[in-house]
């Protein structure tokens, strides 16, 4: 359960997490390049990728709902 009652808690939350593993998997990719291992470096690429289109579309459904509750 979320500790706080706001509906878009969980949202901002899952947002946060994105980017943190956006950010997270510099030090990955970097690591594995350091190693020569290019085939995990790209796996990595990938996760990232993912990590930020699910931030994106999550600040944009954020901002759609708190343009709603505004509107």
């Amino acid at each position: 359960m979320s500790p706080v009652k706001d509906k878009n808690y969980d949202l901002i939350r899952a947002v946060q997490m994105s980017l943190k593993h956006v950010w997270q998997m510099e030090t990955y990719i970097a690591d594995a390049e350091d190693r020569g291992d290019s085939e995990l470096a790209t796996w990595f690429r990938k996760m990232q990728e993912n990590n930020r289109k699910a931030a994106d579309q999550g600040k944009k459904m954020l901002m759609d709902r708190l343009q709603k509750e505004n509107g």
